[in-house]
């Protein structure tokens, strides 16, 4: 289901201070800094006074909490595109590498409830939700969203979600880092 690649588009005019809170991951292209079989994944945002924003990566795997702390901040301030930058530190148990990668939120629904997030090399995508399920058609159609933007939908994997997300010390933390080394040999 590839189309032709175009320039992509991203949101113009996001309401970032709306756009702050809980996302739930409801399907994901996969990555190698994700476990393969982690549930329950969401990212939390949060603004902080500087005007960038705290970023809370989590997944459950094995019954453990894996998470990793980072912040995101725009682009280009002076632009009105919803183009970020994401900044984590690795690896998660002893933060002393940085990585930055590209958060381009290329839809967002009216009500701030459904957004499609992808990045210029269309190797990652990310559909999130403000609650851990969506109704199939509205699922459909976010993926309609993405493939608008030239992305090979074939790869993408919908993520476990609990009836009852678990909170954040509902789980012993993974602080070993296993699930992150485990990821980067694929995992």
């Amino acid at each position: 289901m590839a189309t032709e690649k175009k320039e992509m588009e991203v949101v113009k005019g996001l309401d970032l201070e709306r756009y702050m809170g809980r996302w739930y991951e409801i399907a994901s292209f996969p990555s190698r800094f994700q476990p393969k079989d982690g549930v329950d994944t969401r990212a939390t945002y949060s603004l902080n006074p500087d005007g960038t924003v705290k970023v809370l990566n989590e997944t459950w795997n094995g019954g453990k909490r894996g998470f990793i702390q980072g912040s995101a901040f725009k682009t280009d301030p002076k632009s009105d595109e919803a183009k970020f930058k994401v900044r984590f530190y690795l690896p998660p148990f002893l933060p002393i590498i940085p990585v930055t990668g590209d958060y381009w939120v290329l839809y967002i629904d009216p009500e701030y409830q459904h957004a499609v997030i992808g990045q210029p090399s269309r190797s990652y995508l990310w559909i999130l939700s403000r609650t851990a399920h969506v109704e199939e058609e509205t699922y459909k159609e976010l993926v309609e969203k993405a493939v608008e933007q030239g992305y090979d939908v074939s790869k993408l994997h919908k993520t476990p979600q609990s009836d009852t997300p678990p909170e954040s010390n509902a789980a012993p933390d993974d602080t070993k880092g296993i699930w992150w080394l485990k990821s980067i040999f694929g995992k």
